[in-house]
């Protein structure tokens, strides 16, 4: 018998002859399923290239691992904690660093930057030296040789490579007391600009230069610093070896890795996703009222052939599984040809990047399975819902005149 009712219901969905008004809505409800699917579709692909996009924008910002000092801006035990990192043989590499704010003058004009002072086995964790654009990247032969940022180096027109034009940076001094000359608000040392990156956004006014730099105006000892960033040769194993490395240094270390460091970003990333998921859901689900409206004018239209059907003895469950394997047909029709649409418009976008969120940056798509899940379990979840509900019929209704 549910043999039989599928194939009525396959029938209603397919056959060519029948009510205009049946084929008219069932059609139009597998067409609105489809506009819904393939739009919620698009715009998760659309969140998921905008997640490798964040990834990449940040990738310089944060090393896969960070440590930090509790107590205090230095880190105690330098030695120490090199030691257990160099012991460490999931560790790649790892670099000092040393970061504060300074302001930065030349020819008349100054701004507030970021220094930071990094050591040669920097670029190891954060190879910023291939994206230099204009210049070369420190030598590290010189102290006072640094690496700009590009809309800091344009607003104060420093030539870079110049060796007769130098800008000054002031760092402040801390302390208490009487100021008796210039020297006791701060210290301050002529670089050398020879080499300009792009911030990306996320390291604008940033200057990079040798960590003896930073020491010198800080006045700090040899061999100090602030953080020390790392890379993994794994970086999925980041949180095993934090683990390890928290048992070995100590209470007064902080540790965190690249995820925790940028915590407050993902996490508005993920609520901003939760949101447009949300949105999209509700839209399938006003757009699964189609759904209803073609079993209810099926039913109308196809009542009498139901009163014949009971009449031969056909079980008013199975005929109630009859309206329900039509919704089920008409959600599974707009679910697959939904996704089908929605894949060939991504893969327009990768192939053409067509649409654009500015003039240099198309909207990143990125087609994820779990995606393909999401969006079918999610179609499928209110289609099936309302197809039940709806083919709830009563035998009174078929039978009265």
């Amino acid at each position: 018998m549910k043999n039989i009712a599928f194939y009525i219901a396959s029938r209603y969905l397919l056959a060519k002859k029948g009510s205009t008004a049946v084929t008219f809505i069932t059609w139009l409800a597998v067409g609105a399923m489809t506009v819904a699917v393939t739009a919620m579709f698009v715009i998760i692909s659309v969140f998921s290239g905008l997640e490798d996009l964040n990834k990449d924008l940040i990738s310089n910002l944060h090393a896969d691992l960070t440590i930090k000092s509790t107590s205090g801006k230095t880190i105690k035990n330098l030695d120490n904690v090199s030691k257990a990192l160099h012991d460490n043989k999931e560790i790649s590499s790892f670099s000092r660093i040393i970061e504060e704010k300074v302001y930065i003058s030349f020819n008349g004009k100054g701004d507030i930057a970021y220094l930071r002072g990094v050591d040669s086995a920097y670029v190891k964790v954060n190879p910023i030296n291939k994206d230099v654009f204009y210049g070369t990247y420190p030598s590290f032969k010189y102290s006072n040789e640094a690496l700009m940022e590009n809309s800091l180096d344009n607003r104060l027109s420093i030539p870079v490579g110049s060796s007769n034009n130098y800008a000054t940076v002031f760092m402040p001094k801390p302390g208490t007391g009487i100021i008796n000359k210039e020297e006791d608000i701060y210290n301050k040392r002529d670089i050398l600009v020879t080499g300009v990156f792009p911030g990306k956004d996320q390291l604008d006014n940033y200057i990079i230069s040798p960590i003896e730099l930073t020491e010198e105006l800080l006045s700090l000892p040899k061999k100090s610093a602030y953080q020390i960033v790392i890379k993994l040769k794994n970086p999925d194993n980041a949180d095993a070896v934090k683990q390890d490395l928290l048992s070995k240094l100590g209470k007064n270390i902080e540790i965190k890795t690249k995820e925790e460091e940028n915590a407050a970003f993902w996490k508005m990333i993920n609520t901003e996703k939760m949101f447009i998921y949300l949105i999209f859901a509700l839209v399938i689900f006003i757009t699964t009222f189609n759904l209803a409206g073609a079993i209810i004018i099926l039913q109308l239209d196809k009542k009498e052939q139901a009163k014949s059907l009971i009449s031969l003895g056909f079980p008013l469950s199975h005929l109630r599984m009859t309206y329900f394997y039509t919704g089920l047909l008409i959600v599974i029709s707009g679910v697959i040809s939904g996704l089908l649409l929605g894949t060939a418009l991504c893969y327009f976008q990768l192939y053409t990047e067509f649409f654009r969120a500015n003039e240099v940056l198309p909207f990143p798509v990125k087609i994820v399975g779990k995606n393909y899940t999401i969006v079918a379990l999610t179609a499928s979840m209110f289609g099936i819902t309302i197809s039940w509900f709806f083919s709830k019929i009563s035998k009174e209704y078929i039978t009265k005149n």
